[in-house]
């Protein structure tokens, strides 16, 4: 049973930067981020992914707000992970990078760079955006405005939004080819014949009929995992299918075992459909937001706490579980059995939850024989079991 953590400003309860044990300062300074991840690292944690966005937070889907009682700002993922590069020895660094309103080349070459600066621990998680404030910061491309109804279902939100998911998928697409564009022994350091690397084993790309066409090769040798980990979080089937033609893991979002079965069965049927051959098989892990304690009476009463600081229901797109950790090990475990391979657990409050997370969780799930009691070595696919994918044009000429 593979374990991830999101990370996110103080925690994913709205009101979190408001609770004794937060540190609302600390989320614009690397220490605070380093100190949280290290905390990670050191309870076995496989890998942290941390959120990111073009416009400030807002508690609309849709849009942006005016509110002043929650959290605003943040540092951007893909720099603060790459700071943690040398701070961290074994967990996996997966920022968040919008993939609507981005050049594929650069972000190669961002999570290329990364994966070497952690000796291959680095994934990405793509997003795509649709709210008119991220459109007007970045001023390239207007895209779909929601309507009240659309944001109801997550269904008719993709379906919306379909073109989006559509180039996300050819965007990474592009991304991993430039990935490969450097066979891994294209740098041959031969003094003795002046080459310090071998042109015929730099690749240019072939551009397909969609709006993204890098010709390459990259600017970054293919990396320590030949292609770094790509993970997407989805609702519905055409995010599903986004993951089923372009990453490693899907995130999902069931509340019950019904729902574990029934997206499970959906996502497996997408992949059977829309997964390129050479991909290896998809892996589900399945998103929580956990707010723990000692007993259920206790998680009650930091729960009640929490809501109290805030005007609205705390909702979310995952389920939220309040109680101990035993009680989550428990339904971790009946849901790794129908088909889940790991879970990304979202924190209510930092570092609160987090460490009850690596200090009660997970050595329950060691005792269980459900983790691995000593952390595994390696890159970040060695320790997920996913094998180094071979180069797309290995046994091709450069062209």
């Amino acid at each position: 049973m593979h374990l991830a953590v999101a990370l996110t400003g103080t925690g994913w309860h709205p009101a979190s930067w408001q609770d004794t044990a937060a540190r609302p300062d600390g989320i614009i300074d690397i220490a605070y981020w380093t100190e949280i991840v290290q905390l990670a690292e050191a309870g076995g944690v496989d890998f942290v992914t941390l959120e990111d966005s073009l416009a400030l937070q807002s508690s609309k889907l849709d849009r942006a707000d005016d509110r002043t009682d929650e959290l605003r700002g943040q540092l951007d993922a893909v720099l603060t992970l790459a700071a943690l590069a040398p701070r961290t020895s074994e967990i996996g660094l997966i920022p968040t990078v919008n993939v609507t309103h981005s050049e594929p080349f650069h972000v190669s070459s961002q999570i290329a760079s990364l994966d070497w600066a952690t000796h291959g621990r680095a994934g990405v998680r793509p997003q795509i955006t649709f709210r008119a404030d991220d459109s007007r910061n970045i001023g390239r491309r207007a895209t779909p405005q929601l309507t009240d109804d659309d944001i109801t279902d997550p269904v008719k939100i993709s379906t919306r939004l379909t073109d989006l998911f559509d180039d996300a998928a050819h965007y990474l697409a592009s991304v991993r080819d430039l990935w490969d564009s450097w066979d891994d022994d294209a740098v041959v350091r031969d003094s003795s014949t002046f080459r310090y690397i071998d042109r015929h084993r730099l690749h240019r790309l072939t551009p397909d009929a969609n709006r993204f066409r890098p010709l390459g090769p990259s600017i970054t040798p293919r990396s320590p995992q030949g292609q770094p980990i790509v993970v997407a979080l989805g609702h519905a089937p055409i995010p599903y299918r986004l993951a089923a033609r372009a990453a490693d893991i899907v995130f999902i979002t069931p509340h019950s075992d019904a729902d574990v079965i029934d997206t499970v069965r959906d996502v497996r049927a997408i992949e059977a459909l829309d997964r390129p051959r050479r991909y290896l098989p998809l892996a589900i892990f399945v998103d929580i937001t956990v707010l723990l304690a000692d007993d259920e009476a206790s998680a009650e009463d930091r729960r009640t706490a929490l809501d109290a600081h805030h005007s609205d229901t705390w909702t979310s797109d995952s389920r939220i579980f309040s109680g101990t950790a035993e009680e989550l090990a428990n339904i971790m475990a009946a849901w790794h059995v129908l088909g889940i391979d790991g879970f990304r657990l979202r924190p209510a409050v930092l570092p609160t939850d987090l460490s009850r997370i690596t200090t009660a969780l997970v050595p329950i799930l060691q005792d269980r024989d459900q983790r691995p009691t000593v952390t595994p070595r390696g890159t970040l696919r060695s320790r997920l079991g996913l094998a180094v994918p071979e180069s797309r044009f290995r046994g091709s000429a450069a062209r």
